[in-house]
């Protein structure tokens, strides 16, 4: 560390300390001088690759420092792993003196290998069923439910409700036994409103959807 550049790596190295200060114990930072890339680590907070001071520089940077002055750059937010297989995210940022000559470099290593096993299992846990196709609202009264239910029914005509032709309320009615609206007390009047009828022409449109119903359950398979 030349005397003249000793005030770039004494804020690396106190940027080495704030940074692990901050992300704890999974993250390392690492200052290196390169007067000597044998020995270049000079400068170690927190400890996740394991390594010591005095440790020689790293291939990646070596690759970087291997082209023109000019065409060096950071290298932020990449994969590593260290030597005991520990997956990090890593980034490198190269230290320049006053006549813009790299002259080391502050890197970033922090261990995700517990994130990433908690993704998986985070993963795991969130999936759906991809063969369930189903919505449900959550309603606060009983009148909500019931008007949500012939809603959405009733979008599917694309007109006014009391436009619909016969066969349409028929089908309305039919659309709305299948979702069990009518188990909800109140929703064959309410319906009868909507639609402009009584609730007894509801009742006569569920009797005869039901009979049909009925019907079709107890017709004989016919022998081919």
């Amino acid at each position: 560390m030349e005397g003249k550049n000793v005030h770039v790596f004494n804020l690396a190295m106190r940027t080495a300390d704030m940074l692990v200060k901050m992300f704890g114990s999974r993250c390392e930072v690492a200052v290196h001088d390169f007067a000597d890339l044998k020995k270049s680590l000079i400068y170690l907070a927190g400890n996740v690759t394991g390594r010591e001071i005095g440790c020689p520089i790293t291939d990646l940077v070596l690759q970087e420092l291997a082209k023109q002055p000019e065409e060096i750059e950071d290298i932020p937010n990449y994969k590593t792993k260290s030597g005991k297989g520990i997956t990090m995210k890593s980034s490198t940022v190269f230290l320049r003196d006053d006549q813009d000559k790299v002259i080391g470099a502050l890197c970033i290593n922090y261990d995700i290998s517990m994130m990433i096993q908690y993704g998986a299992e985070i993963q795991n846990f969130i999936n759906f069923d991809a063969n369930q196709d189903k919505s449900e609202n959550f309603y606060t009264t009983v009148q909500d439910v019931i008007q949500n239910m012939v809603d959405q029914v009733l979008e599917v005509f694309k007109k006014a409700p009391t436009h619909l032709t016969l066969e349409e309320k028929i089908e309305c009615v039919r659309m709305l036994e299948e979702k069990g609206a009518f188990l909800i007390k109140g929703s064959t009047e309410y319906l009868a409103s909507v639609l402009g009828v009584s609730k007894f022409t509801i009742y006569n449109y569920l009797q005869k959807i039901r009979t049909q119903n009925e019907y079709h359950l107890e017709e004989p398979v016919k022998s081919r």
